[in-house]
């Protein structure tokens, strides 16, 4: 029976992310196919931060009426728009509409928003039902929240998104002379499988999550906290789950975690405080809004191949970084402090070559290649990890501070969201170019 738990909790966390991750790493192929292109990103940035508006409706919700909130409609209410929006882009993730006389990818937009609000939903509803069951449940369901990250970055692997070639073709110019002009193109060679089925697949998996919690509520009662009692029960049971995944709930057991998260708040500074919330601003800014806005042009110069492989790998690489985090933390500030200047060194440099672009360093090069996938795939592990410890580090201070962190993480991830998109849509500092006309200064 405890097996049959730890799947159906796994399971469960599969649908947290899925469909937002899925996303990122099929945007390799979907860039060459929707009017925006290489812009795509940057809008997909805002679109997620606007669906920010369910995880506050919910927490309305519970500030205003306390207990009145039915948590299990509205995850089986989330999880059937997620996998009705899954559904609707196998059909309709390509279609355009004319708007202010150019195409858009309108139909995309909107699903990708409701499927926005779907997974940022489930952070404040997947973990409170959570709590219902004991501790050692927590971790299962932490360890399926980041396989919904790594599943999409894997099946994208085996897809093979985006890959190109090119090839000299001739066209002819002339009314009279009809004279042949042969130039480079660029030819795009079929994936393994299509963007509909890729859809598809994370569709299947929206479904798993659902039969999943369907299991979940079938479930014993024996369990069962009360609405009463779940706001500090969910603290000391993360606590518990993390550091001990065997525990159980009972007050006796959760002591070593209530003692030391007050000496973690007796430990910590004002101006230490200042500096963590500083460092999850920071990051969660560069995470989930100032880099992924130009994914494309830091990686797109070196080939679909190098974009392919640094947003999957950089999607495998945060599951990692958490697991990692799980068995060896290190909460010393100085050490997060010295990893987020390496993971923003990386950012910087890819940052840079984004501002470079069409023509950055090493340009037709495989080095170039190497350099840039191995960069972002840095970048996303080393933030990933600090993104986790400080969290862990303000969990263990106290609930009001965890509470504050998840403000500061939305916080830098709406700013670093908003100052891109103007850079990017409207001042148009960073250039597009084609891997195979583009010619570059040696």
């Amino acid at each position: 029976m405890a097996n049959f738990l730890h799947l159906l909790a796994c399971a469960f966390g599969l649908g947290s992310w899925v469909a937002v991750n899925g996303l990122w790493v099929e945007l390799p192929l979907i860039v060459n196919a929707l009017p925006e292109g290489w812009e795509l990103p940057s809008f997909l940035t805002v679109i997620i931060q606007l669906a920010n508006l369910g995880p506050l409706l919910v927490t309305i919700m519970h500030k205003l009426c306390p207990g009145r909130l039915n948590e299990r409609a509205v995850i089986y209410s989330i999880l059937s728009i997620g996998i009705i929006s899954c559904i609707l882009l196998i059909f309709f993730w390509d279609k355009t509409t004319v708007v202010a006389g150019a195409p858009h990818s309108t139909a995309f937009f909107i699903i990708t928003f409701f499927l926005s609000l779907v997974d940022c939903t489930s952070s404040v509803t997947f973990l409170p039902f959570m709590m219902q069951l004991p501790p050692k449940y927590i971790t299962t369901y932490f360890i399926g929240e980041g396989l919904s990250g790594f599943i999409p970055g894997v099946i994208a692997l085996a897809q093979g998104v985006g890959m190109a070639k090119c090839v000299n073709t001739s066209q002819t110019v002339g009314n009279h002379t009809e004279e042949e002009v042969w130039s480079m193109q660029t030819e795009y060679l079929p994936p393994n499988f299509s963007t509909e089925v890729f859809f598809s697949f994370l569709a299947a998996m929206m479904c798993i999550s659902l039969v999943a919690f369907l299991g979940l509520n079938r479930l014993p009662r024996t369990f069962e906290l009360s609405t009463e009692n779940l706001v500090p029960d969910t603290v000391g049971s993360v606590s518990s789950g993390l550091e001990n995944p065997v525990a159980e709930t009972d007050g006796e057991e959760r002591k070593p975690q209530r003692e030391e998260g007050e000496k973690a708040e007796r430990h910590h500074s004002t101006y230490q405080l200042v500096y963590i919330y500083f460092l999850v601003v920071w990051v969660n800014a560069s995470t989930n809004g100032l880099l992924p806005s130009v994914q494309t042009y830091s990686c797109m110069p070196y080939g679909n191949l190098a974009y392919h492989l640094s947003a999957a790998l950089a999607s495998v690489a945060n599951p990692v970084a958490c697991t990692i985090a799980m068995f060896f933390q290190n909460r010393s500030l100085i050490f997060l402090g010295m990893l987020t200047v390496l993971g923003t060194g990386f950012g910087s440099y890819n940052m840079a070559m984004a501002a470079m672009s069409p023509c950055p360093l090493l340009h037709g090069s495989a080095a170039g290649e190497a350099i840039i996938v191995i960069s972002w795939l840095l970048f996303t592990g080393t933030l990933s990890y600090v993104k986790v410890m400080v969290g862990v580090i303000l969990r263990d201070r106290s609930h009001s501070a965890l509470v504050w962190c998840g403000a500061a993480a939305q916080m830098g991830s709406l700013v670093g969201s908003v100052t891109m998109f103007p850079l990017v849509n409207v001042y148009q500092l960073f250039k597009s170019g084609d891997v195979c006309n583009t010619q570059c200064p040696s």
